[in-house]
């Protein structure tokens, strides 16, 4: 019995490295002011490059980007017709905020372009790895 016990702790604590070392820490997130100095550090000198934005353009398109990430974060939960619906309210009103920036059309599809590559060049989640 006193083997058992010693073989799950061992086996508990691998695991629990594990996780920890692929940043599963138990569900904890970053709080949105740490998540959007990161992206700013991180994204904005890239987007400032590809899209030709100023830097205070730059901030504010990653402060709406960062909303739009919150917002998809609860619509796992819902239905697929819910999360289609929810999902196009979001990009209507994402729409609307880049246009209050203001940015034109074409700075717009700058945007969309960099993100879209962006998403087209992320590594995939899961997948056994």
């Amino acid at each position: 019995m006193k083997k058992i016990i010693a073989l799950l702790t061992i086996v508990g604590c691998i695991a629990a490295t594990s996780v920890m070392a692929q940043g599963g820490g138990g569900g904890q997130q970053m709080d949105p002011a740490q998540m959007l100095e990161m992206m700013k550090q991180r994204i904005k000198p890239q987007l400032i490059e590809k899209t030709k934005l100023s830097d205070s353009e730059a901030d504010k398109v990653i402060e709406i980007q960062l909303w739009v990430q919150t917002q998809g974060r609860g619509l796992r939960d819902l239905s697929e017709e819910e999360r289609a619906t929810k999902q196009k309210e979001t990009a209507d009103e994402r729409k609307k905020k880049l246009k209050a920036v203001p940015l034109t059309d074409d700075q717009i599809k700058a945007v969309d372009d960099f993100y879209e590559e962006m998403r087209k060049n992320r590594p995939q989640r899961g997948g056994g790895q």
